[in-house]
């Protein structure tokens, strides 16, 4: 097998050949088709997030074959087409797991960070976090969904039945839920970088009612504001562009530091919460909805070697939409 591997966060990944792997008990191996590119990626490839398992093989929104499977793995079958998410184990004793909530479990195992992940010729899985995928669309218009479409769903429910949606950073996630919070008739308002004219102009191609930089008030106050970019700055400003009783959640495993505000723009029963992770119940329905909705995820693919660049490209925000590997 080949793969792009980190060595040390802050240098580039090495495409190398490896020794053919094979599954464990409840594992599967996995021929990877399609691995999108995700924020989470160039955090830990940046080393924003700490203590990778190293050397590793980044990459968790993985769409391939299954071509070995592990004893005890039941429910899966060889050829089937699989996703994996970044989600990649959990304990199943803990008392997070033992409530249903196991995107918050004490020893978990995540998808390029602790367990190796796509960007490579094959992928190892635990079965529990593979999910079937079916034979509609292609691998690559697949992939972003394993991470950018299952956070964002998980946010959108978090978020409430907001009718008025402030989406903040119109990346791969944003630019997937925009769709699912449209066909669930919510009115929806991107916030862009200031100055991105392109990913404004993006927005209101996918049906926002209004788009513009983060440094603009909105038209109106909005019920929810969902925070995608890792900026730490935009919590008071999302928080001052809710009404009364509104939600703002921060959909990113990583942001900068809060600056600190005053009360007043939290107070009157405003909510500032995170989402952590996602648990299996959503990957499940997650992607029955995007089946059902026929979600277009707008991608740029990569070939597997030039991983850096794609990861410099998504660093620098020259992508509308999602960057994919291909192997």
């Amino acid at each position: 097998m080949y793969a792009m591997l980190l060595h040390a966060p802050g240098t580039p990944l090495v495409y190398t050949r490896l020794p053919d792997r094979l599954p464990s008990d409840d594992q599967v191996l996995i021929e990877v088709g399609a691995c999108g590119v995700c924020r989470t990626d160039l955090h830990v490839v940046d080393g924003e997030l700490a203590h990778p398992h190293l050397p590793l093989i980044p990459g968790h929104e993985i769409v391939g074959r299954i071509t070995a499977l592990g004893r005890g793995v039941s429910g899966l079958s060889l050829g089937q087409r699989v996703g994996v998410p970044w989600l990649g184990l959990t304990c199943g004793a803990c008392r997070y797991c033992l409530a249903g909530r196991e995107n918050l479990c004490d020893q978990p195992g995540f998808t390029g960070y602790t367990l190796d992940g796509g960007f490579a010729t094959a992928a190892i899985a635990h079965q529990r976090y593979v999910f079937p995928l079916g034979e509609r669309g292609s691998d690559e218009s697949l992939a972003p969904l394993l991470c950018a479409g299952l956070i964002g769903w998980r946010a959108l429910n978090i978020a409430g039945p907001a009718k008025r949606l402030g989406l903040y950073g119109f990346g791969a996630a944003a630019h997937i839920i925009i769709q699912v919070a449209i066909g669930q008739g919510r009115e929806v308002f991107a916030f862009t970088r200031p100055g991105d004219l392109a990913a404004c102009t993006f927005a209101r191609q996918l049906g926002a009612i209004w788009a513009g930089g983060s440094d603009e008030p909105g038209p109106e106050p909005l019920d929810a504001a969902i925070i995608f970019a890792p900026v730490g700055a935009l919590v008071p400003v999302a928080l001052g562009a809710v009404r009364k009783g509104g939600r703002v959640v921060c959909a990113g495993i990583h942001m900068s530091d809060i600056p600190s505000f005053p009360y007043r723009l939290l107070w009157e029963e405003r909510s500032l919460l995170s989402v952590a992770n996602l648990t299996r119940e959503d990957g499940v329905t997650f992607l029955q909805h995007a089946a059902s909705m026929d979600i277009a995820t707008h991608t740029r693919p990569y070939p597997l070697q030039q991983a850096n660049q794609a990861l410099d490209d998504l660093r620098n925000g020259k992508l509308q939409g999602a960057a994919v590997l291909i192997p």
